[in-house]
C-alpha cells in the first residue's frame, strides 16, 4: 500500500479502494447508465469542431506511439467485423457510391493513366498461357450465354464463327 510521509493512505491508492469497493457494489447497467449519461453531457456541452480536434490530436498521437503492422491489423479485424455485418447489398451500394464520387472528381486522362497501369501490372505478373486460358474461358462464357449461334441483332458469334471458319 502507497503510504505519503504521514503514513496515511495516498490518494492514488484511496482512489483504486474506492473504485474496487463500487466495482463490486454496482452492476453493468449501472455503469452503461452512467457512461451514457455522462456522454449525453459532454456532447451537449461541445460543439463538432471540439471532437474533431480532440479526434485530430488522439490519431496523431496514436500514430507516434505505433507501427505499421498495428494498422494493419486494426484495419484487417475492422474488415473482418464489417464483412460479418453488412450484406453484399451493403458493398454494391458503397461500391456505387465510390465510383460514382471518383468519376465527378477525375477526368478521361486519369482513368486512361490507371488502366494503362493496371495493364501493365497484369501483365508483368502473367504470363501467355494465363492471357491464352482466360481468353479461351470468356469465349465458352460468352458462347454458353446464346441461345443460338447468332447473337440477337442476325451476326455469327466469334467463337461460331471461328468454328466455321476452320472447318474448310
Amino acid at each position: 500500500m502507497a503510504r505519503n510521509n504521514d503514513e496515511k493512505m495516498s490518494r492514488e491508492e484511496a482512489g483504486r479502494k474506492g473504485g474496487e469497493a463500487n466495482a463490486n457494489k454496482q452492476d453493468k447497467e449501472f455503469f452503461q447508465e452512467i457512461g451514457r449519461k455522462g456522454g449525453e453531457a459532454n456532447a451537449e456541452a461541445h460543439d463538432r469542431e471540439h471532437f474533431q480536434e480532440i479526434g485530430r490530436k488522439g490519431g496523431e498521437a496514436t500514430a507516434e506511439t505505433h507501427d505499421k503492422e498495428f494498422y494493419q491489423e486494426i484495419g484487417r479485424k475492422g474488415g473482418e467485423a464489417t464483412a460479418e455485418s453488412h450484406g453484399k447489398e451493403f458493398y454494391q451500394e458503397i461500391g456505387r457510391k465510390g465510383g460514382e464520387a471518383t468519376a465527378e472528381s477525375h477526368d478521361k486522362e486519369f482513368y486512361q493513366e490507371i488502366g494503362r497501369k493496371g495493364g501493365e501490372a497484369n501483365a508483368e505478373s502473367h504470363d501467355r498461357e494465363h492471357f491464352e486460358e482466360i481468353g479461351r474461358k470468356g469465349g465458352e462464357a460468352r458462347g454458353n450465354n446464346r441461345d443460338g449461334d447468332e447473337e440477337e441483332d442476325g451476326k455469327m458469334s466469334r467463337e461460331e464463327a471461328g468454328r466455321k471458319g476452320g472447318s474448310r
